[in-house]
């Protein structure tokens, strides 16, 4: 089981560093975009949850910059107090400063003051992995994370990142964005998974289409061969930010009638509870704003879009 363990954590960063594509897609005529500060955001996203240390080589191979911007990056990172350079081995791992930033990002979150309890539970009632996801860049990353109390072989916790087109929560969070930036995001998963577009379209397509008729997906084993999963998408009470949730377990523990007949239904009515969780916490200051109508049934996939590549 913990071999299990190892290689699914293992796997998981290193195909979510590949699809991420660091290095891609940046904007080539944008005036105010500015590229000194994107690499070393970069730089920063090479870091991945349980993974410790990286040396400049390492950072280099999975952000796609030369060796030496590299060097000069991590060192001015290091000077500022985001890396911490571990001279007995030559490398570096995050410093307190991005954990201050990350400690902001989560703590103000009313989405994932309000999951935490229904995901906890859930994952209690199927004795699975619960998680509540948002997107990073072309991929998704674990805002919120529990576990059923035999769940052992699956590690994934706060800040794991998954890609956004093979998972469940991926496709939910896909599923949930209006049209124009969902088939930007599906046109830069294609140029991506160029190699593998066809099985990753017939995928979503497949994903969308159970989103439609039934306000969930399901995966099995199509991101890691041991994993399968459901995904809900998910939005804020005012309809500015999208999320997604899901519960994912190893195949062996489970079938995928069960996924569909029980767990599908189960993370739906979640999403629902976390959204009127969101709804009745206490205002920050801004004014009060209608919940926003559930995209579950009825919600127009992208197909168009997607056929014509």
């Amino acid at each position: 089981m913990g071999n299990v363990s190892h290689l699914v954590t293992r796997t998981a960063a290193l195909q979510s560093s590949v699809e991420n594509g660091l290095t891609e897609g940046l904007p080539a005529k944008d005036r105010q975009f500015v590229t000194a500060l994107a690499r070393g955001l970069d730089i920063l996203r090479a870091f991945h949850a349980g993974e410790g240390m990286l040396g400049n080589q390492e950072i280099a191979h999975r952000t796609g910059l030369p060796k030496p911007t590299v060097a000069r990056l991590t060192h001015t990172l290091t000077e500022l107090g985001y890396l911490n350079y571990i001279r007995r081995f030559r490398k570096y791992e995050l410093g307190a400063s991005v954990l201050a930033l990350g400690y902001a990002a989560i703590s103000s979150m009313d989405v994932r003051r309000a999951s935490r309890q229904p995901l906890e539970t859930l994952a209690h009632a199927l004795n699975a992995s619960t998680a509540l996801g948002g997107r990073d860049r072309h991929s998704m990353i674990y805002l919120e994370a529990c576990r059923g109390p035999s769940v052992v072989a699956i590690t994934h916790d706060v800040g794991t990142r998954v890609p956004m087109a093979s998972t469940a929560m991926g496709r939910a969070y896909l599923f949930s964005l209006p049209d124009v930036d969902r088939n930007r995001q599906i046109d830069a998963i294609r140029r991506r998974w160029r190699d593998d577009w066809t099985k990753v379209k017939t995928g979503l397509e497949r994903s969308f289409k159970e989103l439609t008729d039934r306000g969930f997906c399901v995966t099995w084993g199509e991101w890691l061969p041991e994993l399968c999963g459901v995904g809900v998408p998910l939005r804020n009470t005012d309809g500015t930010a999208a999320y997604a949730v899901n519960a994912s377990a190893p195949i062996y523990q489970i079938s995928r009638d069960r996924l569909e007949a029980d767990w599908g239904p189960r993370l739906v009515k979640v999403a629902r509870d976390i959204r009127t969780g969101m709804a009745a916490q206490p205002s920050t200051g801004a004014a009060p704003v209608p919940p926003v109508r559930p995209m579950t049934n009825g919600a127009r996939p992208p197909m168009a879009a997607m056929a014509r590549r």
